[in-house]
């Protein structure tokens, strides 16, 4: 008696794979549809408006485009950028550490707060630019005083941010933990830091934008290198088209960089969702 063999499907597990795959790239495809149709009605508009208008200030997108281009190919981006991402990312990460720091202190401890609030309050709303002289005098034309700018633009508000991301965690937990004879070291690690971790990153979301503007502003105002030197120079010879690819290359940098602290919030925070 010959065994039952069943009809093969013909359908292969290579062939379900490829499935899958082209059903979630349809569904984020979907996701990002009217992103992606604002951002391309945006150059149209702004290469019409270009041509159209025909003014110095608004060279069309094309124009801004080709600048680009011209300026990745002579290396001039890549060398400026190497520049301006290092002050970026010791100024930010020195703003870090003291504003998460100064910022679980000043949201734990009432004394501390009441003693510095209005300290940082105060050099939050002060136009953080108005310290480029000092930082000039006392370290002259050198990195540190990228740095230092970097450092005051970003700092203030993560510090304000992380500071009321730990006053608004449920005063109950820290009661109960408190009860348990848990010390303060595992009250801050354990209940703390979890529960305010978002709000923490949205003070981190907004303290890396500013730290942004920091570089360029530092690099115009101070150090005369980097992206905002290649600013400087290009806008006082009224050349809008480069000035606008700086200021994309820039735009570049913030995008990017909001995108590396979600990518961190998202992993931190998963339990939030």
């Amino acid at each position: 008696m010959k065994p039952i063999t069943l009809p093969e499907t013909g359908v292969k597990p290579s062939a379900l794979e490829g499935i899958r795959v082209s059903s979630v790239l349809r569904r984020s495809l979907r996701g990002y549809a009217l992103e992606l149709a604002a951002l391309i009605a945006g150059v149209l508009l702004w290469e019409s408006f270009g041509w159209g208008l025909g003014l110095q200030w608004l060279p069309p997108f094309s124009q801004v485009i080709s600048a680009l281009a011209q300026f990745v190919a002579d290396g001039v981006i890549l060398s400026n950028l190497q520049s301006s991402l290092s002050s970026l990312i010791a100024g930010f990460a020195l703003s870090l550490v003291f504003g998460l720091l100064l910022g679980a202190l000043m949201g734990r401890y009432r004394t501390i707060e009441k003693a510095l609030d209005v300290y940082v309050h105060a050099l939050f709303v002060c136009p953080s630019i108005l310290f480029a002289p000092i930082f000039f005098a006392i370290f002259g034309l050198s990195d540190a005083a990228r740095v230092a700018i970097i450092f005051v633009y970003a700092t203030f508000v993560v510090v304000i941010n992380t500071a009321t991301a730990i006053r608004t965690v449920d005063p109950s937990l820290v009661e109960m933990a408190c009860s348990f004879g848990c010390r303060e070291r595992h009250i801050f690690t354990r209940i703390l830091l979890p529960a305010s971790l978002p709000l923490v990153f949205a003070g981190v979301r907004l303290g890396m934008g500013r730290a942004v503007k920091g570089m360029i502003n530092g690099e115009m105002l101070i150090a005369f290198v980097g992206l905002g030197a290649l600013a400087q120079k290009y806008g006082a010879q009224f050349d809008s088209a480069k000035v606008f690819a700086i200021a994309t290359v820039v735009l570049l940098i913030g995008l990017v960089s909001n995108a590396v602290v979600q990518i961190f919030e998202s992993r931190l925070t998963r339990w939030a969702d």
